[in-house]
């Protein structure tokens, strides 16, 4: 399993699994994502503390999930960001829309 779920009160937590998050694996992600917001769940967190890489794909499972959380007025964070992500996350200037925190308690603050 690439992407797991688990449930801290009204917030649920998707973990990666992988080392890379690329166009292998971003529909799963995605699909992830819109499987939680269809089952109401509209505060999320994705913890990517495994991942080492993220390409383009996996930037746009990422910004569909923060879509689907602000269009069914939840939120949305990142955590566990490796260096190689948040630079490529900052090169993309996403760092200005996504809420992102070094932690998972502190995304939790965020959601």
């Amino acid at each position: 399993m690439n992407f797991s779920n688990d449930k801290i009160g009204e917030v649920v937590v998707i973990t990666s699994h992988v080392e890379k998050l690329d166009a292998s694996n971003a529909a799963e992600l995605k699909s992830v994502f819109l499987f939680a917001n269809k089952n109401g769940d509209n505060r999320l967190i994705f913890n990517m503390k495994q991942t080492k890489y993220c390409d383009s794909s996996g930037l746009s499972a990422i910004l569909t999930a923060n879509r689907l959380c602000k269009d069914s007025s939840g939120s949305f964070a990142l955590s566990g960001l490796q260096p190689s992500v948040a630079k490529m996350i900052s090169i993309a200037q996403l760092d200005k829309v996504l809420s992102i925190s070094d932690t998972l308690e502190g995304a939790l603050t965020l959601v």
